[in-house]
């Protein structure tokens, strides 16, 4: 049976707390697992949340600041050490090859698992998966950052009232799903359309139209809201979002399920990025991030 959740490993931003790791996610989308901006210590929260390095397929680091990739060491190391049986392939921007270079060989150890680089320069689709499409946006950030989103493409539902009008019933319900047609019964007869899931993953930037075509008609966009909104032109500075844009954002994507994550240190209540983005109009289901937190993907409309 496919899998689809998201597990919060971390979601703390810039310095780890007594309650909040720093970044890492990983998403499990079918039987492929991704993992997302592994901060330090991100090995560690794997292991409490039950995260085994074999469930790692892919690795997105959406920029090089140590929040978001000072555990890939660490991660690279114990998918060696433990010899994930498939190759791993990594996608990170381009123009941090030195960051990620020195982060993979930041020690000796000994390489049993191929690591495949996919440095990404530009917007676009940068890898297809067996269910899925990976695509990149550039974001508004002091150093180059990246957003990632996943698009299954779309397809049918049987409908069994149909099925049942036409007479088919059994090993012909695999047959004319693969074959399109069966007994001049055509599929689209017999089943409707089913939209592909979306799901996107947003960290450091300002607003910008990146974050925006991520979001686009997400099932769940995870989203930073480093700052509350009377910080905002502090967001702005720093290259960052308060939970009122995150929300804002959401809203007029039709975003089905929001999960807001990547804390400031200076705030101690989480309930307050919540009462944000409900004032900001967000009116879908909605996730405040908390360490070891798991968020399954809402089901197919």
């Amino acid at each position: 049976m496919s899998v689809r959740e998201f597990v919060v490993l971390g979601t703390a931003s810039q310095v780890p707390t007594r309650h909040r790791n720093h970044n890492g996610y990983l998403l499990r989308w079918d039987g492929e697992g991704i993992l997302f901006d592994p901060g330090e210590g991100t090995q560690r929260q794997m292991l409490r949340a039950g995260v085994a390095a074999h469930d790692i397929n892919r690795i997105c680091i959406t920029h090089f600041h140590g929040d978001h990739s000072l555990g890939l060491a660490g991660v690279i190391q114990r998918i060696n050490l433990d010899q994930v049986p498939h190759p791993v392939t990594a996608h990170y921007p381009a123009s941090g090859q030195k960051f990620f270079d020195r982060l993979r060989y930041a020690t000796a150890y000994r390489e049993t698992v191929p690591l495949l680089e996919e440095p990404v320069s530009g917007d676009g689709p940068v890898a297809q998966g067996a269910s899925y499409v990976l695509e990149t946006r550039r974001l508004s950030h002091p150093v180059e950052s990246f957003g990632y989103r996943i698009t299954e493409p779309d397809g049918r539902r049987m409908v069994p009232e149909l099925l049942a009008r036409h007479g088919i019933k059994g090993p012909d319900v695999g047959r004319i799903q693969r074959e399109g047609s069966l007994g001049g019964v055509t599929l689209e007869e017999v089943s409707e359309p089913r939209p592909g899931q979306r799901f996107a993953f947003v960290m450091d930037t300002r607003l910008c139209t990146g974050v925006d075509e991520l979001a686009e008609g997400c099932d769940m966009l995870v989203i930073e809201s480093t700052f509350l909104d009377e910080d905002e032109r502090l967001a702005t500075d720093h290259g960052h979002l308060t939970a009122g844009q995150a929300a804002r954002v959401a809203r007029d994507a039709g975003v089905r399920h929001l999960v807001l994550t990547h804390f400031s240190q200076r705030y101690t209540d989480p309930t307050e990025f919540e009462r944000q983005a409900r004032a900001a109009g967000f009116e879908g289901e909605l996730t405040v991030a908390a360490d070891l937190t798991r968020v399954p993907l809402p089901k197919r409309g």
